[in-house]
């Protein structure tokens, strides 16, 4: 099995799991029967992230977007996640695994909302993975909600227009409490960002691999950090200035 290399292992990964309804309809199923073993994916990856060390794991679970997918198939996610949620929520908690969530979850059932609500308390003081679900979630409204709370405060006094930079703006982000991803992976074979933490990914490495999300499995997770720890992260400086910066740190 492939390992990853130890000393460069991303301190945060997002992944945009996809491929779930070709995976069923290369086998003739139906679209919710990718979903469900999508779900069972998502314990493998999890498993697979903290056994790395890995601290953060972004999962873009259901997109502002997809709201537009056959109503069928709607209620069958969401059936799926508080079923996941009611099922695996005691195994994340002995796993040392904190849940929490992205997005405006105010438009998701009223069930749904519970069983989050339930899960993410149950785990709140756990410290080995911190596991965020994005659920009706998408970049752009993000950058717009926190646009407009900004000038809100502006407005209201609360803060001024001179205080307004960069770290500023990402405290009214859903993202405020947790670093920027170091490595966004995307599955299926799609190589397109969709809509998925705009401002976040701005010096992010990405992988795209052809295999879809319900084949996913630890061995291509561990490709995927394999590839992120070949690469050099130079955030706008030369490869001279990285190597002077860490012989520096040394």
């Amino acid at each position: 099995m492939t390992k990853p290399l130890q000393q460069d292992i991303p301190q945060h990964i997002a992944i945009i799991m996809d491929g779930n309804g070709r995976w069923a309809k290369a086998r003739g199923l139906d679209r919710t029967e990718g979903h469900r073993q999508g779900a069972e994916t998502v314990k493998i990856i999890v498993r697979a992230a903290a056994k790395a060390g890995v601290k953060y794991l972004t999962l873009y679970a259901f997109s502002t977007e997809n709201w537009k997918r056959p109503k069928e198939e709607v209620d069958a996610i969401m059936d799926l996640l508080v079923f996941m949620l009611e099922r695996e929520t005691e195994e994340l908690n002995r796993n040392g695994v904190r849940l929490m969530t992205i997005g405006d979850i105010s438009r998701l059932s009223e069930k749904a909302q519970e069983s989050l609500r339930k899960s993410i308390e149950f785990t709140s003081k756990n410290e080995v993975l911190t596991l965020v679900i994005a659920l009706n979630y998408g970049a752009r409204n993000e950058i717009l909600r926190a646009t407009s709370n900004i000038a809100k405060d502006v407005a209201n006094n609360i803060i001024s227009p001179d205080q307004i930079d960069e770290k500023l703006f990402e405290s009214y982000l859903y993202t405020a409490e947790m670093p920027d991803p170091d490595l966004l992976i995307r599955t299926s074979g799609e190589q397109r960002i969709s809509n998925f933490l705009l401002w976040q990914l701005a010096y992010t490495e990405l992988h795209f691999t052809p295999v879809t999300w319900p084949d996913f499995n630890e061995e291509e997770f561990n490709k995927a950090l394999v590839t992120y720890s070949s690469r050099e992260r130079r955030y706008g400086m030369t490869g001279e200035q990285i190597i002077t910066n860490q012989d520096k740190k040394d």
